[in-house]
């Protein structure tokens, strides 16, 4: 099987082929650290988790490189306020917001259960790599310096435009005119910025200054990946235009090739239709849903809809997940008590019989094969939990165990490659024979239809973190919530 990726550039989905055999470098935009991380920022963090984690499965050796941009002029904004709150410089301000934010940013990556990019360059570690990059475009003739200012000229370049599908002249009738005398021409954009008042600020060729947002992820891409080309840039489709494609501009501009082999861009996340933005302040921060949900459940969610598409958020769909999630959590957990302390059984392959000769192991790798159908490849999860829970109603005598041990470890291989933990929760003290015989007394209780005193028993045990469930064949199973 050979995977197809939706390539940006090129509108269309291609067959994927990496630059080296069996090895991928990656590159995705990352987090701007001046404020906490909203769930947008952790839709974009767990698809490509799951996009390395699927190309990891499928055989590559993959390096993914993730940027931390922390000079900026948000985060410069956040610092005066903070510098006037606390009566500090704007230089200890400054520090203060990036090392919170940096550290903000890490706590959620924990809290989401995601494990850091290979590497993780912040922009204030790699000035003198900029520098150099950016002396490099202005001898190339791409880019010049005016009063402190360095600008990049795009109509030097023939294909500006190709990646966002946006002509100069729109670029031009669209950019806000601004009091920017030492521009040439409104559509060129700044690489290096000359300081104001007291900015965090280093020495250049040019005098004291700071990078631009774009020019940080063309010098970092290379640096810490070793390479002209990426086999895939990935980011939201919000950064298509401008950053993406002055970032390809700049890049190609630099080295004379292809910036990027494969563009990856994912849906934006919404409430209520509208575009979730710190700067619109309609934003749910990651932090106020771990608050009331597991990382497993937020990350159901977003697998509800295909990466690229657009993802309306609400509460009530997240109870929906939640929902989803028991479905998922109770298989599990049966599957595991069933087939527990029997003899060890060999795989029979299984699938829903939708597709003559595919099963449900062939069936998720052909989801993700496709443009990574995350969405389709969470209804397959779905599909082995309807098919497993109706095997483990039969009797005893008709089940086929070979067929749930593959039920089994295709469910874990499909809840690894989605960064699903399902992890199970520890007794914590509470005694298993006892819970055991509580049901066992709930379901004397039952035969005799004092439902009074079963349903106590019930909520006895809901009080100490047991749910327990009543199947069809009469029995009764327990999980920890």
């Amino acid at each position: 099987m050979t995977i197809n990726i939706y390539n940006s550039q090129t509108s269309k989905k291609e067959v994927f082929a990496a630059q080296y055999p069996g090895k991928v470098n990656m590159y995705t935009c990352g987090v701007t650290v001046y404020d906490s991380c909203h769930i947008g920022h952790a839709r974009s963090l767990y698809v490509f988790e799951v996009i390395r984690r699927y190309l990891k499965f499928s055989g590559y050796d993959i390096k993914l490189v993730r940027n931390i941009t922390d000079v900026d002029d948000k985060i410069i904004k956040k610092a005066r306020d903070w510098a006037k709150r606390d009566n500090i410089s704007l230089k200890q301000a400054f520090e203060s917001v990036r090392n919170f934010y940096i550290k903000d940013y890490y706590d959620d990556l924990k809290g989401l259960g995601l494990p850091k990019a290979d590497v993780e360059p912040k922009a204030t570690e790699n000035i003198k790599q900029i520098i150099e990059y950016i002396s490099g475009l202005i001898e190339k003739g791409f880019a010049y310096e005016q009063n402190g200012n360095v600008y990049f000229s795009p109509r030097k370049l023939d294909n500006y435009g190709s990646l966002s599908g946006n002509s100069l002249d729109q670029v031009q009738d669209s950019v806000r005119i601004e009091a920017d005398i030492d521009k040439k021409d409104p559509v060129d954009f700044a690489l290096w910025k000359k300081v104001k008042e007291e900015e965090p600020s280093w020495e250049s060729p040019w005098g004291n200054g700071r990078p631009g947002w774009h020019i940080e992820c063309s010098v970092m891409s290379r640096e810490y990946l070793g390479v002209d080309t990426l086999d895939i840039h990935g980011g939201g489709r919000d950064l298509i235009f401008p950053h993406h494609e002055n970032e390809k501009a700049q890049s190609e501009a630099f080295t004379g090739k292809k910036f990027a082999n494969y563009w990856i861009h994912h849906g934006l996340l919404t409430i209520n239709a509208q575009k979730m933005a710190k700067s619109a302040g309609n934003f749910v921060t990651i932090k106020d849903v771990l608050k009331r949900y597991s990382a497993d459940i937020l990350k159901i969610f977003y697998l509800q809809a295909h990466y690229s598409s657009s993802l309306d958020f609400s509460w009530e769909k997240m109870e929906e997940s939640k929902k989803n999630y028991e479905k998922i959590s109770l298989l599990l957990d049966r599957l595991d008590r069933y087939l527990m302390g029997k003899q060890e059984q060999p795989e029979q392959a299984w699938g829903t019989g939708v597709k003559p000769g595919q099963f449900f192991r062939e069936e998720f790798k052909s989801a993700m094969d496709d443009n990574f159908n995350m969405a389709t490849a969470r209804a397959v999860l779905f599909d082995i939990v309807t098919a497993a829970n109706s095997e483990l109603d039969r009797d005893d005598s008709l089940k086929n165990d070979s067929k749930l041990v593959y039920a089994r470890n295709v469910l874990r291989e499909i809840i690894d490659v989605l960064a699903l933990s399902f992890e199970k929760k520890q007794l914590d003290g509470i005694n298993e024979r006892k819970i055991v015989e509580k049901i066992e007394l709930r379901l004397k209780y039952k035969k005799q239809r004092d439902f009074k005193a079963a349903d106590k028993i019930r909520d006895e045990l809901q009080e100490i973190g047991i749910v327990i469930e009543d199947t069809k064949d009469g029995k009764t199973t327990w999980r920890i919530s």
